[in-house]
């Protein structure tokens, strides 16, 4: 993606898959309570960081469903911002340890999973998968 200019039809599917990626985001974190920890955006970040993983070989013939689906939805989907205002949330709560392990339980986390998904897009299909 790197190297290519922008066009409108471009900016136009990244916004289209971002405002459907933080709709999404918002309806789960609205629909699924928090306990002691935000685990509802540790889920979508880590599904997230996994669905980003998978992406470049899943779409790797289609720039414009790149673009929607990586920097679009999953972009709108996953949040750094939403993650560190609750690491500090926890943190002002005199929760220092749960917000340390909060920030770097997720950090880890993502890592996993976005090397997983790259892993499992990777793996070569079974010869009898077509038979």
């Amino acid at each position: 993606m790197s190297g290519l200019r922008p066009t409108l039809p471009h900016l136009l599917l990244v916004a289209v898959g971002a405002a459907a990626g933080a709709v999404l985001r918002w309806g789960l974190d609205t629909a699924i309570p928090d306990g002691v920890l935000p685990w509802t955006t540790l889920a979508i970040n880590v599904s997230g960081a996994f669905a980003l993983g998978v992406l470049p070989v899943v779409v790797r013939h289609s720039h414009a469903a790149a673009l929607a689906l990586g920097p679009g939805l999953l972009g709108g989907f996953t949040t750094v911002s939403t993650w560190a205002l609750e690491v500090r949330d926890l943190a002002a709560d005199d929760r220092v340890g749960l917000a340390g392990s909060y920030l770097g339980g997720t950090l880890a986390a993502a890592l996993v999973a976005a090397h997983l998904g790259r892993r499992l897009a990777q793996r070569p299909e079974p010869e009898d998968a077509l038979t």
